[in-house]
């Protein structure tokens, strides 16, 4: 017979190894805690750091990244932006990143030599190859670079490319972007400091090289995507199949190997079955009452594909039409509601839902901190939501 795991011992789970019930020491436990934390926007690693620390400002965060540089970004799963620790970043790296690299690779060969530049794929592999390492050597050379800088020290990253031809949304744009962000992929360079504040999009680049001494350890891709899934399901498990493979973006043959290397054990959930690892079966004490206002694109409500048994009914509400999460008001593990800054700058909420006068004083308590969090800056998602966008205004 199958263990049970019940919907309240999930949510007693996510509480205490997300750093909710109760709040961690350093950004490093938290991007432990999580696996990954979600960087497409920059402002959502401050924010989810802050959501979870009772250290105030970004000198915490900005220390890790920048300073110590234990924690590190990446592109990574899905192809999505990530930072994690340096204890992650090689089973990241060997497990996710060098497979996106590799498909970006040959669909930015297609699309050169689709549009004639250069005239065929084998012109278009060979240019692109040639792009890459000049753009890593002048890198190497400068220690840090923008984009822009290195588009002048190598202009060859300014070859337009027209992307979506035909359709609504048709844009010409520099491949400098691309390659960057493919050179990343393969490992070879990494984002820095931005350039300007906490929220700004402008990076400083430097290679992998001299950023990490020695670089990120070599691994071979089996063992690293079997130590992810093993970091996955103690964050995440109880937790479908589905779930792993959406949150890894791997094939089916990929999430076979890496879980028989594991060995997880099959578990009841309300309305399925989930993975669990074998050790993992004791259940979790029940937390305190909490609250939380996590960002958007926070890597709580984005580490699960199906999220019915925390989210509810409110899906319309608080994420975009391609699948992103917005601002959310957590209660007890569970989504309850949404939240925005107005242009003055002040944090305002709507609940979804009823949590009692109780819990109502804990989120309005934990809007006034995160408000006096976040002082004169004002943050804009990069992916904006119903909810979202009716509150800021």
């Amino acid at each position: 017979m199958q263990p049970r795991i019940d919907l309240r011992q999930r949510r007693a789970r996510l509480a205490r190894r997300h750093a909710l019930a109760a709040r961690a020491g350093t950004p490093e436990e938290v991007a432990h805690g999580v696996v990954a934390l979600h960087a497409t926007d920059p402002a959502t690693v401050h924010l989810s750091v802050a959501a979870r620390l009772d250290v105030a400002g970004t000198s915490e965060v900005e220390r890790a990244l920048y300073a110590d540089r234990t924690l590190i970004r990446l592109l990574g799963m899905r192809r999505t932006m990530f930072v994690v620790t340096g204890e992650i970043a090689p089973l990241v790296q060997a497990g996710c990143s060098a497979d996106v690299a590799k498909r970006q690779r040959a669909l930015l060969i297609r699309q050169l030599s689709e549009q004639g530049y250069p005239e065929n794929v084998a012109d278009a592999a060979r240019w692109l190859t040639e792009v890459g390492e000049s753009t890593a050597a002048a890198l190497a050379a400068k220690g840090t670079a923008t984009a822009q800088e290195l588009s002048e020290e190598e202009p060859r990253l300014r070859q337009q490319l027209r992307m979506a031809p035909g359709k609504p949304y048709e844009a010409i744009t520099n491949v400098t972007s691309r390659v960057l962000l493919l050179l990343a992929a393969e490992g070879r360079i990494v984002r820095g400091r931005p350039r300007g504040s906490w929220i700004s999009t402008q990076y400083q680049w430097s290679t992998m090289a001299d950023w990490l001494p020695g670089g990120l350890a070599e691994l071979s891709p089996e063992p690293a995507r079997a130590e992810l899934a093993r970091h996955w399901l103690r964050a995440y498990g109880p937790a479908p199949l589905a779930d792993l493979r959406w949150w890894t973006g791997w094939t089916a043959a990929q999430a076979k190997k890496a879980l028989a290397e594991i060995g997880p054990v099959e578990v009841e959930l309300d309305g399925g079955t989930g993975l669990l690892l074998p050790d993992d079966l004791e259940p979790v004490p029940d937390p305190e009452p909490w609250v939380a206002l996590l960002p958007a694109l926070d890597p709580t409500p984005m580490g699960w594909s199906g999220r019915d048994w925390f989210l509810g009914a409110h899906k319309k509400a608080l994420f975009d039409t391609n699948g992103n999460v917005g601002p959310t008001v957590w209660c007890d593990g569970r989504i309850v509601g949404g939240w925005a800054q107005r242009p003055d700058g002040e944090p305002v909420y709507r609940l979804l839902e009823d949590v009692g006068s109780e819990a109502e004083a804990l989120i309005k308590a934990e809007a006034a901190r995160l408000g006096g969090w976040l002082g004169e800056t004002r943050v804009t998602p990069r992916f904006r939501t119903p909810l979202e966008r009716e509150l800021s205004t």
